[in-house]
């Protein structure tokens, strides 16, 4: 995925919180620095910016003082540590010499109003809505966009998805999926309540043995529909309770099992047809793509929290009580 469209999902994203500005939030300011990056500052007011919009979510269903407060706390010390983190990455981008132009920051923005098809005021009528300005709003973009160029120049070159990468992953895929077995059955089944007897449950396997008697595969579907059960449709392992799957394990296409004992009453299982998971897998070259794109962005997300973990290394941070 290029800088831009990684960029511009990212912003979207943006537009999906909704704002709740707490009485806390509201209240007058006192500036202090919650942290120090080096020799820069990140101040109280930039935290709270930032917490705003998302303090509605935190607060949700929160049932009194004491766990509005424990869950503000939460939410300022993460925010505090992705403060911690963008500053790392602008302090890094100076000096490799990387910038965000204002062209484009207007054209993610422009990408995210296509994408969202709105109007440039309808676009900025919702940014608004949900606290930002529109400075802050380009600030929070240019941040975005810097933070994705810092990362494909310095993380890029360090990974490499060869086709024998992606070829090793689907034969890994294909192998797990042959392990896994898939059936298409049908059952007649005698339901037992959650109080019945051993009487009652040997008077349902008494009567269970007699269908079993008279029952074929051609007339198996039309003694479901009378005594109860019918289709189960394309069953995966692990759908049904053990003792059942047991049961469908040991049968081959177009046979029919014993009476067996389930959690709800007794079952009589024909199996129409079994799969292994394999045949759920697109071939190679219809999965090819999706694959290279899922094993990249993987590969990306663990350099990059290498790449993070090192500026910070390297760095004097100090974090104080947000």
């Amino acid at each position: 995925m290029t800088i831009r469209c990684r960029a511009a999902a990212s912003i979207a994203l943006c537009l999906s919180i909704e704002l709740l500005c707490a009485p806390a939030a509201r209240a007058e300011l006192i500036e202090r620095v919650s942290a120090v990056v080096n020799d820069r500052a990140i101040l109280l007011s930039d935290l709270r910016r930032h917490a705003a919009p998302l303090l509605e979510q935190a607060l949700q269903d929160a049932s009194n003082t004491a766990e509005r407060k424990a869950r503000v706390k939460v939410l300022y010390e993460r925010l505090l540590q992705q403060l911690v983190e963008e500053e790392l990455i602008e302090q890094a981008a100076a000096k490799a010499h990387i910038g965000v132009s204002t062209l484009d920051v207007d054209q993610a923005i422009e990408n995210v109003q296509r994408q969202n098809k709105l109007t440039d005021a309808d676009f900025w009528n919702a940014v608004r809505g949900q606290g930002f300005t529109e400075k802050q709003y380009r600030e929070d973009v240019r941040k975005q966009l810097l933070r994705l160029k810092v990362i494909n120049q310095r993380v890029r070159s360090h990974v490499n998805i060869t086709e024998q990468t992606v070829k090793d992953a689907y034969d890994d895929r294909l192998r797990n999926a042959r392990r896994a077995l898939r059936f298409h059955a049908e059952h007649v089944f005698i339901a037992l309540s959650a109080t019945a007897t051993a009487t009652d449950v040997a008077e349902a396997f008494k009567s269970a043995k007699a269908l079993r008697a008279t029952l074929t595969p051609s007339n198996f579907e039309a003694v479901a529909e009378k005594q109860g059960g019918g289709d189960l449709g394309w069953l995966d392992q692990g759908d049904l309770p053990a003792v059942l799957e047991e049961t469908l394990l040991g049968l081959s296409e177009g046979q029919m099992s014993a009476p067996v004992r389930g959690p709800a009453g007794v079952h009589i299982f024909l199996l129409r047809e079994r799969q292994s998971g394999a045949n759920t897998l697109p071939p190679f070259e219809q999965a090819r793509v999706e694959l290279q794109r899922d094993l990249l962005d993987k590969a990306m997300q663990r350099q990059e929290d290498i790449f993070i973990k090192g500026l910070r290394r390297e760095a004097v941070v100090e974090v104080r009580n947000p």
